[in-house]
């Protein structure tokens, strides 16, 4: 698998819709409650990842954001890391 494997940014794409359209979606579609334990498990899950790993989907967000044509996607694309937490490791390193 190479670094510039397209699996990578599919499935970066794939999750921040899922997490956009949870969101964006009326009460009477989702439970709100659970929209809100989706994104916290999905939040979760992220940050376990190991920082290197973090990093390259940090990466792959801002790339996908900078492609992005519809501005409110390309906002919620940039605004991703710093919603699920992914940013937590880089503020901890600047207040070292």
């Amino acid at each position: 698998m190479t670094d510039k494997d397209p699996l990578v940014p599919a499935l970066a794409g794939i999750l921040v819709d899922v997490v956009w359209w949870l969101e964006r979606c009326g009460d009477e579609e989702v439970d709100p409650d659970s929209a809100v334990k989706i994104m916290e498990s999905v939040g979760g899950e992220l940050l376990r990842l190991p920082s290197d790993q973090r990093e390259r989907l940090v990466e792959v967000l801002a790339d996908l954001a900078e492609a992005e044509q519809d501005p409110a996607r390309r906002e919620f694309l940039e605004s991703f890391p710093s919603a699920v937490g992914l940013d937590e490791d880089e503020d901890e390193d600047e207040e070292s």
